[in-house]
């Protein structure tokens, strides 16, 4: 039987899967729409993340939130993970061994809530999503299948900023990813409910 996301969040605040566990204030699990149909995974908390307990807070977080606000879409509409739920120190690169550790976190997170889109969010999410060694300048804004859901990879909001922010190319192409996630989602939403009616008519339902 699955858990539900409560439930999960709870058991990932006791893990000791990994040696992040040692140093960080919280275990960052998640936050958004239990049941999105649209679902953001990024690389790691940072310093703000971890003290506060929630993904994509600080200057990134704004920039993520205000590209949502561009297709339409506010932050409790979305769920938003990361591929670490504890922050490396010093901001680091997650290790094979941690993101082999938090791994079954978060494949049971996206079984949980279950999204018609997977959008990732940098380089570490994206090749271990897509098991590839790609980088994420040749892997954004295309479309991929990932476990029967549609997956579409873009940059992470930080690098935006360190590359000069909304005056950059990337920022750019980052909102053309978020306005094609927003064009697939809703073409999905409606084969779903074509699906449905077609199911209930079959039943008789009406």
């Amino acid at each position: 039987m699955t858990r539900t996301l409560q439930d999960a969040a709870h058991a990932a605040a006791a893990c000791t899967r990994c040696e992040l566990a040692e140093g960080r204030t919280t275990v960052v699990y998640g936050s958004g729409h239990p049941d999105a149909e649209l679902m953001f995974i990024g690389e790691a908390p940072g310093f703000h993340e971890d003290r506060q307990g929630v993904p994509f807070v600080g200057a990134a977080g704004n920039l993520l939130t205000e590209l949502l606000s561009g297709i339409g879409l506010a932050r409790d509409q979305v769920y938003i993970a990361n591929t670490l739920k504890c922050r490396p120190p010093g901001n680091r690169d997650p290790k094979p061994e941690e993101i082999e550790a938090c791994h079954p976190w978060l494949l049971e997170q996206i079984d949980i809530v279950d999204p018609l889109v997977i959008c990732t969010l940098g380089n570490f999410a994206t090749r271990l999503l897509l098991s590839t060694t790609v980088g994420i300048s040749r892997m954004r804004g295309q479309e991929f299948s990932y476990r029967d859901r549609l997956l579409i990879p873009t940059f992470h909001p930080a690098a935006i900023l360190h590359s000069g922010g909304r005056t950059s190319t990337s920022w750019g192409q980052m909102e053309e990813d978020f306005r094609l996630v927003a064009k697939r989602l809703e073409e999905l939403r409606g084969a779903r409910a074509d699906s449905r009616d077609e199911e209930a008519e079959q039943l008789g339902l009406f």
